[in-house]
């Protein structure tokens, strides 16, 4: 791709809708669904199994083909930082201001292989960090996160508490030939706790990563730093350490069908200027990706790679995507603005693309199905949900094991123990 097709910046705000009012992809208030994806009244909608043989839930998209299931327009509900050393702050001290160029062709070129060598420090991915620090924000919101009513005695009024990250993965699940998952669930007082757990495949590709791979994952935290200023009236600064121990995250409730969620995920930016001032519509994501060349290139771009940009911000209610379309010697040679609510329509009339619709409901579908088989309220059960491309979801059950994943300190906390320092 050498130009663009749409101008930096959205054409339209989105509709103005009450804090309650459900989502779907145009902006559109989509009415309640009941599981418009029909899907299998048993777990899994298995056909009759061996009696000892647990429940699985299948995953092609044709089951979950149907109207948009209600979701309910995501609500910042705090924020919290990492800094240099990755340790914890509860506030936006990470938060970073989007300052794009004012030229669709960025002059000079953004150079996104500046660095990569001598300025920049890596997070060590081997630590597995799990929900840590998601759950210093909750044990340090639980006064206000306390349920009410008939829930009452429950310390954090959610269905579910997890990363944005994992229910991507699991939205975009009915269209994935790649990569499969594993996560840990444990049911705490009342709450499914959902963690990311490596699998030996993603371990292996990790460790063996090539320099060339590597590379072009500094290319994406590369191009953050040339859009993106420390203050909201401020310029980027491109020349500084790349540091990939520092985020800054936002933490959301949402409802979608009869769960309700609330989830933690990190954000590149927030747009000072933009038409849409409060969080989290606010908020900009940054990526990159190879230049287009082709109709067929795009076309795989749509299919493949803008499934998982959509999930990602549709998700917390990310209003805009924007796109660093990458030369072969590492500079930027276009820019492209994607409005989360607004990447259906350019898909719709590919037959054999993803469908928002079926990654909602199969989303759904999945909730429901953690609901049915993590019914012990146990921090020390752990039940791991796997799947492979090609294979339904399935589960184990794990007690007092190395998979358990709520940390002590916090379960003692949250059942009236004293604070975390």
């Amino acid at each position: 791709m050498t130009s663009r097709r749409e101008p930096t910046g959205p054409s339209s705000p989105p509709p103005s809708l009450p804090d309650d009012a459900a989502m779907e992809p145009g902006a559109r208030p989509a009415k309640r669904s009941s599981g418009a994806a029909k899907a299998p009244a048993e777990p899994g909608g298995s056909p009759k199994r061996g009696r000892w043989a647990p429940p699985t839930l299948p995953t092609e998209p044709a089951l979950y083909d149907g109207p948009f299931p209600f979701y309910r327009r995501p609500a910042e509900e705090g924020r919290f930082s990492l800094d240099a050393q990755r340790c914890y702050h509860p506030d936006a001290r990470q938060l970073r201001y989007f300052a794009p160029p004012r030229a669709e062709r960025p002059e000079p070129a953004f150079d996104l292989r500046h660095g990569y060598r001598d300025l920049y420090v890596r997070r060590d991915e081997g630590r597995r960090e799990g929900l840590e620090h998601l759950l210093q924000w909750v044990a340090g919101n639980r006064d206000r996160l306390r349920a009410q009513g008939d829930a009452a005695g429950r310390p954090v009024n959610a269905d579910f508490v997890t990363w944005r990250g994992h229910l991507t993965k699991v939205l975009t699940t009915p269209y994935e030939s790649q990569e499969g998952w594993l996560l840990a669930v444990s049911l705490f007082r009342g709450t499914l706790y959902v963690s990311e757990v490596e699998t030996p495949v993603a371990r292996q590709q990790r460790e063996q990563r090539s320099d060339m791979l590597q590379e072009l994952a500094y290319m994406g935290y590369k191009f953050e730093r040339y859009m993106c200023a420390d203050t909201p009236d401020g310029s980027p600064d491109p020349t500084g350490v790349v540091n990939t121990n520092e985020a800054f995250c936002t933490v959301v409730r949402t409802r979608l069908g009869s769960h309700s969620l609330l989830f933690a995920g990190e954000v590149d930016c927030a747009d000072p200027r933009g038409a849409w001032p409060e969080p989290p519509a606010c908020y900009v994501e940054l990526k990159t990706c190879k230049e287009l060349h082709s109709p067929a290139q795009r076309r795989s771009f749509y299919r493949y790679k803008l499934i998982k940009w959509w999930a990602q911000s549709f998700l917390p209610g990310v209003s805009r995507i924007v796109a660093g379309f990458r030369a072969p010697d590492g500079s930027v040679a276009a820019l492209e603005t994607f409005e989360t609510m607004k990447i259906f329509q350019l898909i719709r009339g590919d037959r054999g693309c993803w469908k928002p619709a079926v990654c909602m409901n199969f989303c759904e579908a999945f909730l429901a199905f953690l609901k049915k088989v993590v019914t012990e309220d146990d921090p020390q059960l752990v039940h791991l949900f796997a799947w492979e491309p090609g294979s339904p979801v399935s589960y184990t059950q794990h007690r007092g094991s190395e998979h358990i994943f709520l940390p002590a300190w916090y379960v003692e906390t949250m059942s009236g123990g004293k604070s975390p320092d």
